[in-house]
């Protein structure tokens, strides 16, 4: 096989299309790149092991790196998401910003569930932060309960 050269997007299922794109770009400035998709297609059915899949994406650029894909199938009909951090398979999104509890202030005051206040990752207490000592972190959910984390490095 050929190597990987780099990581191209990051695909999101979400219940509604519309209201995600508007909630990350509103709350978190990731606006979409005006590239979306459409597909109801058995050969895009078998390559997403989803039969009678019907789907449309819309693509947004976070950062100058990170391309994400918000993709919601209106074909099967999707189940809600009921994943912990700590379920096998369950991933999140971390996106680095320049001011945690700047962020943390406006998600509080936008009414975004933040799960609890901005932890510094310091040694002790039950943590070997390594190389990560003095980042700071905080975790939020998107509409659907989509667990993100929010990161900032130490100056």
């Amino acid at each position: 096989m050929s190597k990987v050269t780099r990581m191209h997007h990051i695909g999101v299922p979400v219940s509604d299309l519309a209201r995600s794109v508007r909630w990350y770009e509103d709350v978190l400035g990731i606006a979409p790149n005006g590239v979306t998709i459409s597909a109801t297609n058995p050969a895009i059915g078998a390559v997403v092991e989803v039969e009678n899949a019907s789907m449309r994406a819309s693509f947004a650029l976070a950062g100058d790196n990170v391309l994400l894909e918000l993709i919601q199938y209106d074909s099967p009909q999707p189940r809600p998401f009921t994943g912990r951090n700590c379920d096998v398979g369950v991933m999140h999104l971390c996106f680095e910003v320049d001011d945690l509890d700047a962020a943390h202030r406006e998600l509080v005051d936008r009414g975004v569930h933040v799960n609890a206040e901005p932890v510094v990752l310091q040694d002790g207490d039950g943590v070997e932060a390594g190389p990560l000592a003095g980042t700071k972190i905080l975790y939020l959910r998107d509409p659907d309960g989509i667990q993100l984390e929010l990161f900032q490095l130490p100056a």
